[in-house]
């Protein structure tokens, strides 16, 4: 591989932040780092590997931001569905290492179109069913699980609208204040990079001057993206969510 260009550090420098920041707010943060990747010059299944170790520490990031929210009475749901979250992930990339991606990455963006989706509707069926979940906590947990499970092997094999995804995912079982909500979704989506990543570490090509340089951006921009997340009204928010969400299957469907 030839050496990064100036031109180069500074686009994933850019990248890194902008994907932190993304992710911490909402995730989606893969849409802003693949791309910078690609045109750097990486193949597209390196630059989606790289990708995922890169913006790691953009998690991170995001969880300090959120983390009263993530304190607040969510211990149980954390360890249910973190482990949903782990076996998830590591499936799915273990998936993106031994078979052709073009299948998955043609249902990529109708998978976040249908998040975009639920999450829209979410706020109406919520409050139709929040008597019986309330009566039932427990049975939707599971519910919310298996979707967790099913969003994460998404998250290992490519990643983008994850956030999305699993936001739409939790309020529909788990209704609850948004900005708790998405607290949880970050932490999931940290273990659901993790797992990828130390696979990805192991059994995969990384660009690790890449990777680094998109690191240490990321990390800045999870937190302050987390922070400007926790003060935006609820409406400006999921219209925000919404709008990385369609951003997102546009590109993918663009290519």
């Amino acid at each position: 591989m030839t050496a990064l260009s100036a031109g180069d550090v500074v686009l994933l420098v850019a990248a890194g932040l902008g994907a932190g920041t993304v992710n911490g707010v909402a995730g989606g943060g893969t849409l802003v780092s693949f791309p910078a990747l690609l045109a750097t010059g990486l193949p597209a299944l390196q630059a989606n590997v790289t990708s995922t170790i890169g913006i790691w520490p953009g998690y991170l990031g995001g969880v300090a931001g959120f983390r009263s929210e993530v304190r607040e009475q969510q211990r149980r749901r954390l360890a249910i569905l973190s482990t949903a979250a782990l076996a998830g992930a590591t499936g799915g990339s273990l998936l993106l290492l031994v078979t052709p991606g073009s299948a998955f990455k043609a249902l990529a963006p109708y998978l976040v179109l249908a998040a975009c989706l639920l999450f829209a509707v979410q706020p109406v069926v919520a409050g139709r069913l929040q008597h019986r979940l309330a009566a039932a906590a427990d049975g939707h947990l599971v519910v919310a699980a298996c979707g967790t499970l099913l969003g994460a092997v998404y998250g290992g094999y490519f990643g983008a609208g994850l956030g999305v995804i699993l936001l739409a995912l939790l309020g529909l079982t788990l209704p609850d204040e948004l900005v708790r909500t998405n607290g949880l979704r970050v932490v999931l989506s940290l273990v659901v990079n993790s797992a990828a990543a130390l696979v990805f570490v192991v059994a995969a090509h990384v660009a690790w001057e890449d990777a680094a340089l998109l690191a240490g951006s990321s990390l800045i921009g999870g937190y302050f993206g987390a922070r400007v997340a926790r003060r935006l009204p609820p409406v400006v928010f999921r219209i925000l969510v919404l709008g990385l969400g369609l951003a997102t299957a546009g590109r993918l469907l663009a290519g």
